[in-house]
């Protein structure tokens, strides 16, 4: 087992692969550099291995799935997961590793919306959709993650270990930092500086696709995390619609002692059944999750074993 292992995946990153590897020797001396090669059409592969890296492939396209090889493949005490497109210091990799290592922290969010991202960042889309999911994960989890769609963290073997990888894409960290919610996982924040790509180097992000799927992302897993609440607010609507349409109806029959739209008042029956379903719906949720998080414990507990 390494006692730090540096994931960098990467797509056509060879005009900066070689400074990304080169920068995380000097600063974690002790780790093992690893950079999983994803169907590059460039020299990102050979840059990388000429670096000093560990250099190997993920043949399915899309970041989810490189991490998915990773996290299988690699066993370590300590992961430091950075990209490859030079955007963020490892100077900061060695304080990362630390909270892991001496603080028992399983994620390290490498934080870059408090310092200079909203200045480097030459895309607005990219800052307003950044700023857009933490408030809405932060809200939704009552958590207190800073940056919800960094790349560079840091994480336990626990975590690691534990993680299901569900997302294919960039949706990964999105997923990353519900889980570790939910979870009651030790979280910490460290303030990085962030630079924007160098010339030549292009982001693989699309603005709008990539930022639809994490919005359907949270979407779903607010529905899977927290049924009680998704389901709850969903009944809630369903009762207040049928009140609205039945109170006129109910003045009418109260008025004339008849009821002549009774297409709606079999609307609001349905309306109040389709509540009431939806309630249960969600309390049994709720408790298959709640027993969902027992057994999670008892697999915590496992790998703690397996780490020692």
């Amino acid at each position: 087992m390494d006692k730090i292992a540096v994931l960098i995946p990467c797509y056509n990153e060879e005009k900066t692969i070689e400074k990304v590897v080169t920068d995380a020797k000097n600063a974690l001396p002790d780790a093992v550099i690893y950079v999983y090669n994803n169907n590059s059409k460039d020299r990102t592969a050979e840059l990388a291995a000429r670096a000093g890296a560990v250099v190997r492939n993920e043949y399915k396209q899309g970041k989810g799935n490189v991490i998915r090889r990773m996290f299988q493949e690699i066993d370590a005490q300590c992961y430091i997961m950075v990209d490859g497109d030079d955007t963020y210091p490892m100077e900061n990799a060695r304080e990362m590793a630390d909270l892991v290592l001496g603080r028992n922290a399983d994620m390290v969010v490498g934080d870059r919306l408090s310092s200079t991202y909203f200045e480097e960042n030459k895309r607005p889309f990219h800052n307003m959709g950044n700023s857009l999911v933490r408030a809405s994960i932060n809200s939704l989890f009552q958590s207190d993650i800073r940056d919800i769609m960094t790349g560079y963290r840091a994480f336990s073997y626990r975590f690691v270990k534990t993680f299901p990888v569900l997302s294919k894409g960039f949706e990964i960290e999105t997923e990353m930092t519900i889980h570790a919610v939910y979870n009651n996982m030790q979280v910490e924040n460290v303030i990085i500086t962030y630079r924007d790509r160098p010339e030549g180097s292009v982001s693989k992000l699309n603005t709008y696709s990539d930022g639809f799927k994490v919005l359907g992302m949270i979407f779903r897993m607010f529905r899977q995390y927290r049924p009680f609440a998704f389901f709850g607010a969903m009944a809630l609507i369903l009762t207040l619609i049928a009140v609205g349409f039945f109170i006129p109806v109910a003045i009418e029959f109260v008025e004339t002692g008849l009821v002549p739209k009774f297409p709606t008042l079999i609307v609001c029956g349905f309306a109040v059944l389709a509540a009431i379903q939806s309630f249960f719906t969600g309390l049994i949720l709720h408790n298959l999750g709640m027993k969902d998080r027992r057994d999670f414990e008892f697999r915590l507990q496992i790998v703690e074993q397996m780490e020692k």
